[in-house]
């Protein structure tokens, strides 16, 4: 039940709970939770919703960004929606809950709105004015930049100032790369800044209206990303079978428009790795990189509350902060005439307010799997097991909060603590029905699979995918056994 890939029906949502409380509710961006019937937004307590269903999608124009989708699939209040021609992601999601907010502020209800931005999932897209505040930012390479933001980590006081880096080893030497690679890649990230850049400006845009309009003073924001960066893309121009993928989609990879419309880009494993620094991993992985990203609330009326805190959170805690803050009750075992499953998770007004200095006691296991991928925290400790590269499918014992970038394993060293959390990440694994993971399983070309298979279901449409997938390796290899004879 645990591996449906919808949202279960046995969830009350966040939506659900305010909107019985009388709140207008308002969703603008991705979901990714379902698009069959009774899955989408206005079927889970939003009022008014336009969203995206799928992993992702372009950024510029109504296009689906992987050959596994047949469209991009786009609704407004559970009807399909046909995106306008002037369509950029960040600034449309903007421009529509703008619109949403606005339309029921005289009404004198209160309103919760959940805007879930594409940016910055690939394709990495941003438009040209953007890009060009960020050449030549990248030009030194992605260790220069890892030691950059560990430097300005520590200084800020993120960090501890003894905190190590761990090099993944699928980073390459930036000196490897011919200087049109490294002029493509630095270019890369550029793309990427700028796609955050007017992510950040949009959202003032948003605040800015609240401001006019009279209600920001009375607004709490949540500011939070759902995963570390996205490591896919490692080569300059996606490979061979990569660079045939996006061609059939229809996208270009030339450095002159690079994420603009009808490019595709993304940053790949090592300008991941620098962008998570000083943490280890990226996204999938279940190392502190891949799991451990800001989170900022601001609004919340507290005499002297802390200005940033770095006890444990996790996202379950996010929902009790928001019906705390509300006012609103959590449901029951059962909700709206059936049964549901219980909201897990702890408030975190007790921190923001400056009366606690953790919400979740030392002794409270958390667990988290993702496709073989787990980890189990307690207290100030982490249990890791990363199975795909660069990880060695082994269990790591790790003090995140004197170690945070994952340097130090702690196995030998205390091995009650180790053995005792691999027991209970065990149990967390009988209790949330974990399945075992076959051997040599892969994740992405699992993914793959199973959305072609669910896209190209006639038996002839199978058969020319493996001839595409198969002619560029019988190519190579026929070179290949020319070059030995010659």
């Amino acid at each position: 039940p645990h591996y449906a890939g919808v949202l279960s029906e046995r969830v009350v949502t966040v939506a659900t709970l305010l909107a019985d409380a009388g709140y207008h509710t308002y969703l603008s961006g991705k979901w990714h939770l379902g698009h069959g019937p009774g899955e989408l937004p206005v079927d889970r307590g939003f009022e008014r919703s336009v969203t995206m269903a799928d992993t992702g999608a372009d950024n510029w124009e109504q296009k689906p960004y992987l050959p596994i989708y047949e469209q991009a699939n786009w609704f407004e209040d559970g009807e399909r929606l046909t995106l306008p021609e002037d369509f950029y992601s960040s600034t449309y999601l903007v421009d529509r809950m703008i619109e949403f907010i606005d339309a029921g502020l005289d009404d004198g209800r209160p309103f919760f709105a959940y805007l879930p931005f594409q940016a910055v999932h690939i394709p990495v897209q941003a438009p040209r004015a953007w890009t060009e505040r960020y050449l030549g930012t990248y030009d030194d390479g992605w260790d220069v930049l890892r030691a950059e933001r560990l430097a300005r980590a520590i200084a800020r006081g993120i960090v501890p100032a003894d905190t190590a880096l761990r090099r993944m080893e699928t980073t390459d030497a930036w000196a490897s790369r011919s200087a049109e690679e490294r002029r493509l890649l630095a270019k890369r990230m550029a793309v990427y800044a700028g796609m955050v850049s007017a992510m950040d400006t949009e959202i003032g845009r948003l605040v800015a209206f609240l401001e006019a309009r009279g209600v920001a003073d009375d607004t709490v924001f949540v500011v939070t990303s759902d995963n570390g960066p996205e490591a896919a893309g490692g080569d300059a121009r996606g490979g061979l079978l990569g660079g045939l993928g996006l061609r059939l989609q229809g996208y270009r990879t030339d450095y002159e428009t690079l994420g603009e419309r009808g490019s595709f880009n993304l940053i790949g494993d090592d300008w991941a790795s620098a962008a998570a620094s000083p943490l280890a991993f990226y996204k999938m992985r279940t190392g502190e990189g891949g799991l451990r990203v800001p989170l900022v609330i601001a609004g919340v009326d507290a005499p002297v509350g802390p200005p940033r805190t770095n006890a444990f959170a996790w996202v379950t805690d996010l929902a009790p902060t928001v019906l705390e803050l509300t006012g609103v009750a959590p449901p029951g075992p059962r909700y709206g005439g059936r049964p549901v499953e219980p909201l897990v998770g702890r408030s975190l007004l007790p921190l923001l307010r400056g009366e606690a200095e953790r919400v979740h006691p030392p002794d409270e296991p958390i667990g988290h799997e993702l496709a073989g991928n787990a980890a189990l925290f307690l207290g100030d400790h982490k249990l890791l097991r990363v199975v795909e590269a660069p990880g060695d499918g082994a269990w790591h014992l790790y003090d995140i909060v004197r170690d945070p970038g994952e340097t130090r394993d702690l196995r030998e060293l205390e091995p009650e603590r180790f053995e005792h959390m691999l027991a209970l990440y065990a149990a967390y694994e009988a209790e949330h029905g974990v399945l075992p993971m076959p051997a040599n399983y892969s994740q992405l070309r699992q993914a793959w699979l199973g959305g072609l298979r669910d896209r190209f279901r006639e038996p002839l449409l199978w058969i020319l995918l493996w001839i595409l997938y198969l002619v560029p390796f019988a190519v190579w290899w026929r070179v290949r056994e020319r070059a030995v004879r010659a």
